[in-house]
C-alpha cells in the first residue's frame, strides 16, 4: 500500500479499528482529504458544524477567543485524532477555532456519511461517544486545575498531560520526549498562567532536572515529581 494513500494514514487511527477493510476502503473513498499549511484556520466558530475531521499529519490546536481577544487554547492534536467531533452531538455551529500549528494533512467527512457508517457500525458509534466523553474530562480536570491548584502545580500537570498523551520513551531509561513544538506563549495559553510565570517554573523545573526544554520538545526526565 502507497504510504500517502488515505487508505495507510486510517490505519493509524485506533478509533477506526472497529472497521472492516471493505469499510475502510469505503471511508477512504469518501473523505476529502486536504493539506493546511502552518497557521491556516480549518474551521471558525459560528462556522456549520456538519464535518468531522480526521488528522492525518501534522499538528492542530483547538482553540476560544475572549470578546477581548484573549486566547484560550483547548487541546494541542498530533496525527491519528479527530476533531469537529461535536457534530455528533448535533451541534449546529462552531463554538472554537481550529488552527493548523504546523503543516498538517486533514480529512473531512460529511456527518450525514458519518450517520450512516453509524448505522452500519453500532461500535463506531460507541467509540465516538466514548471520545467525546473522554475529552469533556479532560476539560472538566482542566477547569478544576484552574479552580484549584496554584500556578506551578497547573503547569506541572499540563506537562504530565502532555507525557500521558504525546510522550514517547527514548533510550532505555524512563525518560518522555514530547515532540509538540510549544512555546512558553502557547503553554500560557493552554494553562492560563502567564508568560513570564510559565518561563520561571520551566526554568526551576530544568534546574531541578525535572525536564529538558526547547521549542521542538519537551524531554521528561523525573516524570514521578510532575504528580
Amino acid at each position: 500500500m502507497e504510504p500517502n494513500s488515505k487508505m495507510w494514514y486510517f490505519q493509524n487511527f485506533n478509533i477506526l479499528s472497529s472497521l472492516s477493510k471493505t469499510e475502510m476502503e469505503e471511508l477512504s473513498k469518501l473523505v476529502s482529504m486536504r493539506n493546511s499549511s502552518k497557521n491556516q484556520i480549518i474551521y471558525f466558530p459560528e462556522d456549520t458544524s456538519n464535518i468531522i475531521y480526521f488528522l492525518k499529519a501534522g499538528k492542530v490546536k483547538i482553540s476560544k477567543y475572549s470578546e477581548d481577544g484573549k486566547e484560550l487554547i483547548l487541546a494541542i492534536l498530533g496525527p491519528g485524532e479527530i476533531f469537529g467531533e461535536l457534530a455528533v452531538t448535533g451541534e449546529s455551529k462552531r463554538n472554537e477555532v481550529a488552527e493548523a500549528v504546523e503543516d498538517a494533512i486533514v480529512c473531512g467527512l460529511s456527518m450525514h456519511e458519518m450517520q450512516r457508517m453509524f448505522t452500519k457500525n453500532p461500535k463506531l458509534n460507541l467509540q465516538i461517544t466514548k471520545l467525546i466523553g473522554f475529552r469533556l474530562k479532560k476539560v472538566q480536570a482542566r477547569f478544576e486545575s484552574l479552580c484549584f491548584k496554584n500556578t506551578e502545580d497547573r503547569v506541572k500537570s499540563f506537562i504530565k498531560e502532555l507525557a500521558d498523551d504525546h510522550g514517547k520513551k527514548i533510550g532505555v531509561g524512563d525518560e518522555l520526549e514530547i515532540k509538540l513544538n510549544l512555546t512558553h506563549d502557547d503553554i500560557s495559553k493552554l494553562t492560563a498562567v502567564s508568560r513570564q510565570n510559565v518561563t520561571g517554573i520551566f526554568n526551576s523545573l530544568e534546574k531541578n532536572n525535572i525536564i529538558l526544554y526547547d521549542r521542538k520538545r519537551i524531554l521528561v526526565k523525573d516524570y514521578a515529581s510532575l504528580s
